[in-house]
């Protein structure tokens, strides 16, 4: 299967790792592997134990090197625009996600891979990651999640990256604010699981309700954010989250003193 599915029990549920292996083509993506990443996000929806996803690459090579080329070539308009839209579902699926998604980058990071990382919430890398938006050296345009890029970087940097279609080491990346981590290639994937481990300890229907908080934030005004987030704090107390946690909060600190 080109798409390798991992579970472990952490916090008061469990971490899905999802693996996208095509690492003797540099885990480039075409319409099947496409397909099969969406579905595999989209088939969480429905799992209330899941408390973070992680999306990384087979091997040491890649992350995502881009988009299928010999595929893309063979396209017209009408072929074209379905490509790329079957390439933004994918996206959108990690961005409507309910849970934190977690990108864990290792090697090449090009492309539709940059776009796929910068869907997720965070993002983590290799030492030896590398990063670039390609897509006008061969005839094309970057489009869909690209648009995240000025958000994430800013205009300038976004600005370089798109139309010189060059690649940047990961310091470079950090420095810019593309990634949260930089970590060594071996320890990549173990601290990656240490970060979901982190979020999974969290109250789960309050890491929900973050998630969509904000995105709530990314879209909209900063007063239309804020009400938003009052409105978020009360829905939280109709889970009966926060009075368990914070009972239990208080009654550890009542016992340990």
């Amino acid at each position: 299967m080109p798409v390798e599915i991992g579970r472990e029990e952490r916090g008061t549920g469990c971490v899905v790792t999802i693996t996208w292996e095509n690492s003797a083509k540099i885990n480039i993506v075409g319409s099947e592997g496409i397909e099969a990443l969406t579905g595999a996000i989209t088939a969480l929806e429905a799992d209330d134990s899941v408390r973070a996803v992680i999306l990384r690459g087979a091997g040491h090579k890649a992350f995502i090197g881009g988009a299928d080329i010999n595929e893309m070539a063979a396209c017209d308009a009408d072929s074209a625009e379905a490509f790329i839209s079957r390439l933004h579902g994918l996206m959108k699926a990690i961005r409507e996600c309910r849970v934190p998604v977690i990108a864990a980058i290792d090697g090449y990071c090009l492309g539709a891979g940059m776009e796929v990382a910068a869907a997720c919430d965070m993002r983590i890398a290799g030492e030896n990651a590398k990063f670039g938006m390609p897509e006008v050296k061969v005839g094309i345009p970057s489009v869909i999640e690209a648009a995240l890029l000025p958000r994430l970087i800013g205009w300038g940097k976004a600005s370089y990256l798109i139309y010189t279609g060059t690649t940047i080491d990961v310091r470079t990346a950090r420095d810019w604010g593309f990634i949260e981590r930089m970590v060594t290639s071996e320890s990549l994937f173990e601290i990656a699981d240490e970060m979901a481990s982190e979020i999974a300890k969290a109250g789960p229907a309050a890491i929900r309700i973050q998630k969509q908080l904000l995105k709530v934030w990314e879209e909209e005004s900063l007063e239309e954010g804020i009400e938003a987030g009052i409105e978020a704090f009360a829905a939280a107390y109709e889970t009966g989250e926060p009075q368990t946690m914070m009972q239990a909060f208080l009654a550890s600190k009542k016992g340990a003193a």
